[in-house]
């Protein structure tokens, strides 16, 4: 009975088992490759100044591409996501709030205040503040 077992599991690991993947994998390479190449190969190349222009959204480009942006940008992208998966948190409570009864509700206050304290304290810090 283990030797069955034994042989069933080494033939589960086999790496004809792993073949349609590998074929999936090479038709999708082989896909796009060839994709670029004939777009690259059958499209137009006519290289014109306004083509080679950089376009913002209609708008003339005005300055240098290279000039820092502000760390306050990035400060409030970062803050964003953190909030943002913070409250991505409430959905599993949401779905089972009558099961995990008063003590997931405790918990979820104690979460809602930790949230709010870290909001305050960033409202406090000025760090929503957008000077320029």
């Amino acid at each position: 009975m283990n030797l069955f077992l034994l042989q069933t599991a080494v033939s589960a690991n086999s790496a004809s088992n792993y073949l349609p993947i590998a074929l999936q994998l090479l038709f999708a390479i082989g896909f796009v490759a060839i994709t670029l190449g004939a777009t690259h190969l059958l499209g137009p190349s006519r290289k014109t100044s306004d083509k080679l222009e950089n376009f913002e959204s209609g708008i003339e480009a005005v300055g240098n591409a290279r000039q820092p942006v502000a760390i306050k940008y990035f400060l409030v992208a970062i803050l964003f996501v953190l909030f943002d998966v913070e409250v991505i948190f409430f959905y599993p409570y949401a779905v089972n709030f009558r099961e995990l009864g008063w003590s997931g509700f405790g918990a979820v206050l104690m979460f809602v205040g930790f949230f709010l304290c870290g909001f305050f304290y960033i409202l406090k810090k000025g760090a929503l503040q957008w000077e320029d």
